[in-house]
């Protein structure tokens, strides 16, 4: 069986796809990177860890796709690249710093709380399924918006920011519904790209509309459309400029 990765040296700034034959089949794309280090080329550099699908540090692109390396069962010709929108260190290995910082533009953290809440089964489900993101970078290697806007929010940091903002604990929900104004909520397409790649079944599209919905009973608003729409105690009103 014969796979291809796309390499590429920061040092060097060069770049190339290269061809690896493996002696075996149906096995995972971390097992032929393994046995590609091991047997072939040492210089071989990706990331990994857990080997489970539990980590999410071997994020890559096969054909396109978003993939975990852990997971993913190759097959003959499949090209191997390293994730979008990232800065790429060396051949798969990506810089993760970018993707992290937009959670700090978005608050997407818990704000402390001094008071004891009992908290229901059915408010735990309101984000339970948010509190499973493994950081593995699929949704935002996956997001077509960083074509046109390097500065997007983007779905791993706003997905986490609906996981605080729909806690019933949190305390700072107008703070973090403000942060996320620019270059956040209203600047998603919807286009569904983030959802079928995410390993844990979160859905950011989802989440992106919950946060819109919230933003717009909270008194926000698309500022595209600030010509011909006002939000007025919470409801959506147009009329004809």
């Amino acid at each position: 069986m014969k796979i291809n990765i796309k390499r590429y040296n920061s040092e060097t700034d060069l770049q190339e796809i290269q061809e690896f034959s493996l002696p075996f089949e149906n096995s995972t794309l971390l097992d032929a990177l393994n046995y590609i280090k091991i047997k072939l080329d040492p210089s071989l550099s990706y990331s990994a860890g857990c080997r489970s699908g539990v980590c999410g540090s071997c994020g890559v692109r096969v054909n396109e796709t978003e993939e975990l390396a852990c997971s993913y069962k190759i097959s003959e010709g499949d090209l191997i690249e390293p994730q979008n929108n990232l800065p790429v260190v060396r051949d798969l290995i990506v810089d993760t710093q970018k993707m992290l910082k937009f959670t700090r533009i978005a608050k997407a953290w818990s704000s402390e709380n001094s008071e004891n809440i009992l908290v229901s089964e059915q408010q735990v489900a309101l984000n339970e399924v948010q509190s499973d993101c493994i950081l593995c970078g699929s949704c935002f290697s996956a997001c077509p918006v960083y074509a046109t806007n390097e500065d997007f929010i983007g779905p791993f940091a706003l997905t986490r920011s609906w996981r605080y903002v729909s806690d019933v604990r949190e305390n700072d929900v107008q703070e973090k519904i403000e942060s996320i104004q620019e270059n956040g909520i209203w600047d998603c397409t919807l286009c569904n790209e983030c959802v079928p790649v995410c390993p844990q079944g979160i859905a950011p599209k989802q989440d992106i509309a919950m946060l819109r919905s919230k933003a717009g009973i909270m008194g926000f608003m698309d500022p595209n459309f600030s010509s011909g729409m006002s939000f007025g105690g919470g409801f959506l009103e147009t009329f004809t400029p």
